[in-house]
């Protein structure tokens, strides 16, 4: 148990000075970076990060324990299995999304040229109105 260590030196560092608080809370939301990943549980007060949700849920997808990960971490199975469903339906959203969807693009384009083709229409409907027609005045030719 060398992750209980942690909590008397916080308390000591409350004691004898903010720097060794400061660090420590550091290292709460960094602790990945430091434990090669496993940062054991969090002391009370602090929040799980977003990538520390993210690499005890790849560790559930390398096939760890539940119940292991749930005792080295001190997080509930159940909230385990949420943030595990969670991360299913987010890859789940992200893999059926489109890049580029090539019917959006065609739509797109008729429709712009749909917009235009109506802009230069009623550009040669108000010549004509006003009586210049798109023709020029004059004879014709035969």
């Amino acid at each position: 148990m060398p992750r209980r260590r942690k909590s008397p030196s916080k308390q000591e560092g409350r004691g004898s000075g903010s720097s060794v608080e400061a660090e420590g809370a550091r290292r709460a939301s960094d602790a990945s970076a430091d434990d090669g990943g496993s940062a054991g549980p969090l002391a009370s007060g602090q929040r799980w990060t977003v990538s520390r949700k993210r690499e005890v849920v790849l560790r559930m997808f390398r096939g760890e324990s539940l119940d292991r990960l749930s005792r080295e971490f001190g997080v509930e199975i159940y909230r385990l299995e949420e943030w595990r469903d969670r991360a299913l339906s987010g890859m789940e959203t992200g893999l059926k999304s489109r890049q580029g969807n090539p019917i959006q693009a065609e739509l797109d384009a008729a429709m712009q040229r749909i917009g235009e083709l109506a802009m230069e229409n009623e550009l040669l409907y108000e010549r004509c109105r006003k009586g210049n027609g798109p023709f020029p005045k004059g004879r014709s030719r035969r």
